[in-house]
């Protein structure tokens, strides 16, 4: 059985106690904090039966690893995780699939933002590698601001081939990449798309890019080369969303 984990941030707890309550299992409050926000925390906790316990400042800083910003709340978590694959994501839509796949990013800053991207632009999922990326770490989940529990983070052993899958269920698979020869504006694509995006300077892999059914580039007019990897997926993410219809 897996040790039970603790996440921190109101974002994140909150976000728990609403898409995964029974995996919440107690949680620790600033004794000192009575504001606004913790009162709507523990109104959710309440709700769940979930037990709070006030406690010092510096027991919150040792359960939420030292130098990350807690925010006055940590919670104990269990370890055993929902399951979530891929197929059980696509086979329950009742729409066309629309997923950011991420190819090895090492910045879990990075991976957290782009979770909160994926999340408002209504993003089905988010995929990536097993191996040579950060995974869902403490710090990427409190980036995440909740997105965390309410987009699908799942991860596979072999990215070339789960987009081989995708395009075998006629799902485009879009890469972007600075050397393409079409930029996004001046490109279509069906509605059902899986937008593929690569590690921090680094870009796709060969066998990533070589996999895609297209790629595309994001226009640069000023005097900057690249975009951070989580501002690049939301260029690419609302302008598919806009063109899918609100």
């Amino acid at each position: 059985m897996s040790q039970p984990t603790f996440i921190h941030g109101f974002h994140a707890v909150i976000a728990k106690l609403r898409h995964q309550p029974e995996a919440v299992l107690e949680i620790f409050v600033d004794v000192g904090r009575h504001d606004a926000r913790m009162r709507d925390l523990t109104k959710h906790a309440e709700l769940h039966s979930v037990r709070i316990m006030p406690v010092d400042a510096k027991r919150l800083e040792g359960m939420a690893g030292g130098g990350h910003r807690h925010q006055g709340v940590v919670a104990r978590v269990s370890g055993e995780a929902r399951h979530v694959t891929l197929d059980d994501v696509l086979d329950t839509l009742d729409e066309p699939a629309f997923l950011l796949v991420l190819d090895g990013i090492q910045d879990p800053h990075n991976l957290g933002a782009c979770l909160r991207v994926a999340d408002a632009v209504g993003a089905h999922a988010v995929v990536a590698p097993k191996d040579r990326a950060v995974g869902l770490t403490q710090t990427a989940i409190k980036v995440a601001s909740g997105a965390a529990e309410s987009v699908p983070y799942i991860t596979v052993t072999n990215l070339a081939r789960t987009l081989r899958e995708l395009k075998e269920r006629e799902i485009q698979v879009i890469g972007t990449d600075a050397e393409a020869e079409h930029d996004i504006y001046n490109t279509q694509w069906p509605a059902a798309t899986a937008w593929v995006l690569g590690a921090e300077g680094d870009g796709l892999r060969r066998l990533t890019r070589e996999t895609c059914d297209q790629l595309v580039t994001i226009p640069m007019l000023g005097s900057v080369q690249s975009l951070n990897v989580s501002v690049a997926a939301g260029v690419c993410l609302y302008e598919a969303r806009r063109r899918r219809g609100a």
